[in-house]
C-alpha cells in the first residue's frame, strides 16, 4: 500500500517538501493520545529477544533512526511511535543556520538512494536545548544528540564551536555524537584526521563531564565511508586510546563511480552525500574493519543501506551492537521498523545464538576461533 502511495504522491513531490509533509503527519499523530497508542501497537510491537544493553541504556531493540531526519528534536515521540528503539537528532550546530540553497535533496528511486547537500540546516544548539528541556516524553526511547560544526566557523575554531554545543546539549542526551563526516560543510571531513580528531574529542569529553556531573554521557564519533582503510584503523585506535564509547559507521559517501548506479546520470552527479542501498557494501566493510580492530572495547553502530532485516542482521554479525536507518524509511514507509524487527527476531530464533549480544561480531569470532 505504501509503495503505491509513494509512487502516486511522494514521488511526484519535491523531496524536501515531501519530507516536511510526512514529518507534520508524524508529529500530529504523536500528539493525539488514542491515535498514537494505536499506531504504536501496530507499528512498534516489542520482541523480548531483541532487547539490548548499550551505551549504558536498556533498549527495546537495536534499531534506531539515524541523524538527519529530525534535525531539531521536534518528533522524537513520533519516531518512537513508528518503532525506532533509539532516535538520534541533529546534526545540531552551535549557531542556527539555514543550510545550503535549495534544491538540496534528491531521490535516486531506481537505486533506493538519496543525495543530500542540506548543509546542517537547524535551529542551533540553544534552541534545541530549550526544546529538549521542555519536552515531556510520551514513549520511552533512547535519545542521541548529534553535533557538528557551524559552517561560518573557521576550522581552527571548530573545537570551541563543538564545546559550545556540548555544554548546551549534553545534559539532555543519552549519548552524544561528534559528526566530522558530512561532506556538506566545507573543511569538516578534515577533522577526521587523528591529529585534529584527538584534541576535538578530548575537549568534547571534558566539556560533557564538566557540564553533566551526575552521570557519564557516552561519547561517539561518526565517520565517513570514504576514509582509507589505514585512516579507519587510526580512528579505531584513537577511540580505544581515548576511551571513546562508540563509533558510528558510516555517514554518506561522495563516491559515485563503481557503485552501479542506475538513476539518471545527471541526477547521479548532483553534489552532496549519497546514502541508501549503494553505500551498503562499503559501510559493512568499514564496520568489519573497525570490529576487527576494537572488538568489544568500543560500541559500534552500523548505518548505511540498511533496508531489510537481513541487512541489519549482517551488521550485527559483523560487529554492530546497534543499527540505524534513514534513507530506506523514505522508500519503505511507516511499516519499516515493524518489518525489520519481525525479521530480525526470526533470524535470531533460527540462529545458534541465545541472545542478540551473542550474535554481535559472531562472524569475526568464527574466523578467529
Amino acid at each position: 500500500m505504501y509503495s503505491l502511495f509513494f509512487k502516486l504522491i511522494f514521488q511526484r513531490m519535491d523531496p524536501e517538501k515531501a519530507h516536511h509533509l510526512a514529518f507534520r503527519w508524524i508529529r500530529l499523530a504523536a500528539r493525539i493520545p488514542v491515535l498514537r497508542t494505536f499506531a504504536a501497537a501496530v507499528l512498534a510491537p516489542r520482541y523480548k529477544e531483541l532487547r539490548v544493553e548499550a551505551l549504558g541504556r536498556r533498549m527495546h531493540g537495536p534499531f534506531g533512526l539515524a541523524a538527519g531526519f529530525d534535525k531539531n528534536a521536534v518528533a522524537i515521540d513520533g519516531m518512537a511511535m513508528l518503532g525506532f528503539d533509539h532516535v538520534e537528532i541533529g546534526t545540531v550546530t552551535a549557531e542556527p543556520q539555514p543550510g545550503n540553497p535549495k534544491k538540496r535533496l534528491f531521490r535516486l528511486v531506481p537505486d533506493r538512494a538519496l543525495i543530500n547537500r542540506m548543509g546542517f540546516n537547524n535551529d542551533g544548539s540553544a534552541a534545541v536545548a530549550a526544546r529538549l528541556a521542555a519536552r515531556k516524553p510520551v514513549f520511552r526511547t533512547t535519545l542521541g544528540v548529534n553535533i557538528g560544526k557551524t559552517k561560518v566557523v573557521p576550522e581552527d575554531e571548530a573545537i570551541a564551536d563543538y564545546v559550545t554545543s556540548t555544554e548546551r546539549l549534553a545534559a539532555h542526551a543519552d549519548y552524544l555524537v561528534v559528526n566530522v563526516s558530512s561532506p556538506n560543510t566545507p573543511g569538516l571531513r578534515n577533522l577526521q584526521a587523528v591529529d585534529h580528531l584527538r584534541p576535538l574529542l578530548s575537549a568534547v569529553r571534558e566539556a560533557a563531564d564538566r557540564t553533566v556531573t551526575g552521570r557519564r554521557v557516552p561519547l561517539l564519533v561518526k565517520i565517513a565511508p570514504d576514509l582509507a582503510d589505514e585512516d579507519v584503523d587510526a580512528v579505531a585506535d584513537l577511540a580505544v586510546e581515548l576511551g571513546l564509547d562508540g563509533i558510528i559507521a558510516t555517514n554518506t559517501t561522495i563516491a559515485r563511480d563503481g557503485l552501479g548506479l542506475a538513476s539518471d546520470p545527471a541526477l547521479v552527479q548532483e553534489t552532496g552525500g549519497l546514502s541508501g542501498a549503494p553505500v551498503k557494501a562499503r559501510s559493512l566493510e568499514v564496520l568489519r574493519r573497525l570490529y576487527a580492530r576494537v572488538g568489544d572495547r568500543v560500541t559500534l553502530i552500523g548505518v548505511g543501506g540498511i533496508a531489510t532485516a537481513e541487512d541489519a542482521w549482517q551488521r550485527i554479525l559483523a560487529g554492530a551492537t546497534l543499527v540505524q536507518g534513514y534513507s530506506a524509511f523514505i522508500y519503505e514507509g511507516p511499516f519499516y521498523a515493524r518489518a525489520l524487527h519481525k525479521g530480525l527476531a526470526a533470524r535470531l530464533r533460527n540462529s545458534p545464538y541465545a541472545t542478540l549480544a551473542d550474535a554481535v561480531g559472531a562472524e569475526h569470532k568464527k574466523v578467529t576461533a
